[in-house]
Formats: C-alpha cells, sequence, structure tokens
C-alpha cells in the first residue's frame, strides 16, 4: 500500500440486511447516509492512526473497489475514516472517534 491508503474487506454480514420488521433490505438499496464497518488488511506508510486488524467506520461514497486474486476489496484514504475500533483503545468504548 502506498501512502495513506487503507486497503479493506466488508464482512457479509454488511450487505443484506433486515428492519426491524423483518423485511429483507437488499446490498443494493439505496439507504440514507448509512456508514458501514470494515476490517483492515494493510495500511500505506503515511497512515498514523490505522493498523492492521482494526475495524474502521467510513461512507460507503468515499471508498473504491478493487479485486485482487478473485476477492472484492475497499481501498480507503486515511482521511476517509470516520471511526476505528481496535483493542488497543481503552477509553470506555475502545472507539477513536
Amino acid at each position: 500500500m502506498l501512502h495513506d491508503r487503507i486497503l479493506v474487506k466488508e464482512s457479509a454480514e454488511e450487505g443484506e440486511r433486515r428492519s426491524s420488521g423483518g423485511i429483507l433490505i437488499p446490498a443494493t438499496a439505496q439507504v440514507a447516509k448509512r456508514l458501514s464497518w470494515a476490517e483492515v488488511l494493510a495500511v500505506g506508510n503515511h497512515v498514523r492512526t490505522v493498523q492492521v486488524g482494526d475495524r474502521v467506520l467510513f461512507s460507503p461514497d468515499d471508498r473504491h473497489e478493487v479485486e485482487l486474486a478473485g476477492e472484492q476489496y475497499l481501498l480507503l484514504r486515511e482521511r476517509d475514516v470516520h471511526a476505528v475500533a481496535a483493542e488497543r483503545n481503552d477509553a470506555n468504548t475502545g472507539l477513536y472517534l
């Protein structure tokens, strides 16, 4: 990874989801600005606050999809990350905002 780029993979549960009434909402459905969580797989040499293994919260509008060896991944800039969930953040929530 170069500069401030982060390679992440969304979990399978981020795709389709169910409403509180039990209605299945497909991953392609447009919903109001819903942020997504993904696991960090690689970081560039200028990334300061995110480490491999962290979970990051980001806007789906700020991502670029890439396919490597038949797998779908997302490429983000560090500045597009809204929050980081990591074990090393001990301030009650485990979130770095």
